[in-house]
């Protein structure tokens, strides 16, 4: 049995607060689990499906005069031959031509870029908010606010352009709440040992959303329901599961009026790594001062300018370059994805058995995931500038260029909740916001590039900027990152002072291993 399994023994005096149950199988940490994987993965549906009903809204207006501009001068080796009339299904790729809307490139770029600038604003807020509110309020409303505002997407689209950003920008602020909430929560309710399982798990949310909104998506814009349908579906479920969210989950485990003794005991053994209840005053002097601060900051900077610019692009890239059809633009953008899904799985688990062997550090298994999530996709996408045409090389690379970014959620995203668990929100709310400009850059780059020049030429250039950020981030985080809690995570007062956090209730807990001779002791409320 690995050290993350062993059950302590436990002796409780409770001298205030609800009896609590001896514990079964299930633990209430994987009901929160649970229900943060499912709303990540719908916050990322309806994040991304915009990226794929684009394709539909626009249809051919917007795209097929980049590929057939100036052909008389045009190289012809720089294109790939689109598929002949007797390659298509008649008259369902003819309708599938006929857009709503004359959006160039620009304009679209400027339409995906555009949920960015609102995301951009509050993940610093958000993290301090989910401290002071609590994460379960913080990240249960930005998803559910953000699910009505897409079922407003298609009526702002049909109103104007100026419309459709601003719903855009609406949406971007309330979900740049929900990853530093969510990210608060994990540094209350999960030690430091269990947390490359559990982030693994929880974050494994927004490749599965994009892995189910993609080829749903592409479906149902195909579809006689039309790409409106897609918003309803998505926005919809996001309203049922706050239902769900609010019912269930708690902000803290001690607020938890059905976690057992046994689950309460394990969590707080670890009580000097894990968030306090006492909401601190953030030291901005010296993270700003901090190295593995800037570190942390580079490397989530890499992975999101990556990530963004295959997550937008990539369907415009299969529909422009490789031809494929509406049907086919979904499954085979949800595909890397897919990929990305399950390798994360395949990699967490094996990091988490090898922290539990004592085989690795934490340190070791958070350079090595980082440099497998982003030199990995560096390699791929250098080798993108090579594939030209050959559509199942294509996708092949890019299924483990984009695959391999699994290997980050037991990178950097343990980090913040290393470096100072109780600023874990506001940590990620720094990072994010740094990585939400590349998430605005990424679209806006990419369409200045390939604007009437949808060419391999133009989509190499591209992947080149990806390969030369991904290098630069990823070796300044693998120099700087470290996995020790930072001075400043403490208030200076306390510094120096046991890390148990206040004794509220005046609780004593003895938590002794079986299979160990050392007794650690720790207070709960």
């Amino acid at each position: 049995m690995s050290v993350l399994e062993r059950e302590p023994k436990v002796t409780v005096v409770n001298l205030k607060g609800p009896s609590r149950p001896e514990g079964g199988c299930w633990q209430v940490r994987y009901t929160f689990a649970g229900l943060a994987l499912v709303g990540i993965a719908l916050m990322y549906a309806m994040r991304v499906i915009l990226s794929i009903a684009i394709v539909a809204m626009v249809g051919g207006k917007g795209h097929h005069g980049g590929n057939h501009t100036d052909n008389h001068t045009q190289d012809v080796s720089n294109i790939c031959p689109a598929p002949t009339t007797d390659d298509l299904n008649s008259t369902a790729s003819r309708e599938e031509l006929e857009g709503e809307f004359d959006w160039d490139e620009s304009v679209q770029g400027l339409i995906l870029g555009s949920f960015f600038w609102g995301y951009a604003l509050t993940n610093i807020p958000g993290g301090r908010a989910a401290e002071y509110l609590g994460g379960k309020l913080v990240f249960g409303l930005g998803i559910f606010i953000s699910a009505i505002l897409t079922v407003a997407t298609p009526i702002s689209a049909r109103s104007s352009v100026t419309l459709l950003v601003a719903v855009r920008v609406l949406s971007g602020i309330v979900q740049g709440v929900v990853f530093p909430a969510i990210n608060s929560m994990i540094a209350a309710w999960v030690p430091p040992l269990e947390r490359s399982r559990y982030n693994t798990i929880i974050y494994s949310g927004f490749p599965l959303g994009t892995v189910l909104c993609l080829p749903i998506g592409g479906w149902l814009s195909s579809s006689e329901l039309g790409w409106s349908s897609s918003f309803y579906l998505f926005g919809g479920l996001g309203l049922v599961w706050g239902l769900a969210w609010f019912l269930l989950v708690h902000d803290r485990p001690e607020m938890h009026p059905r976690i057992s003794r046994k689950e309460l005991a394990h969590i707080q053994a670890f009580s000097g790594n894990i968030k306090s209840a006492e909401v601190i005053a953030l030291p901005w002097r010296d993270i700003i001062k901090s190295a593995p601060f800037w570190g942390l900051m580079l490397g989530a900077l890499g992975y999101d300018f990556g990530f963004y610019t295959l997550l937008t692009e990539l369907p415009t890239y299969l529909k422009n370059i490789q031809h494929f059809d509406m049907g086919q633009n979904g499954l085979m953008s949800a595909l890397p994805f897919l990929v990305m899904w399950l390798w994360g799985y395949v990699w967490g688990t094996t990091m988490d058995r090898l922290t539990a062997a004592r085989k690795l550090s934490l340190l070791a298994i958070r350079r090595l995931s980082m440099a497998i999530a982003l030199y990995g996709p560096m390699v791929g996408l250098m080798l993108m500038c090579f594939v030209n045409c050959n559509t199942a090389l294509a996708m092949v690379v890019l299924c483990a260029s984009v695959g391999l970014n699994g290997s980050a959620n037991c990178g950097f995203l343990c980090s913040h909740q290393e470096l100072a668990p109780n600023f874990a929100g506001t940590l990620l709310g720094l990072t994010n916001t740094l990585g939400s400009f590349a998430g605005m850059l990424a679209p806006v780059i990419t369409g200045s590039i390939t604007e009437n020049n949808q060419t391999l030429s133009a989509w190499r250039t591209v992947f080149l900027i990806t390969v030369g950020v991904y290098f630069v981030t990823c070796t300044l985080y693998i120099i700087f990152i470290t996995d020790k809690v930072q001075p400043w995570n403490e208030p200076k007062k306390q510094k120096g002072e046991s890390c148990n956090g206040r004794m509220e209730t005046g609780v004593a807990l003895i938590t002794e291993d079986p299979k160990s001779d050392s007794t650690v002791r720790s207070d709960l409320p």
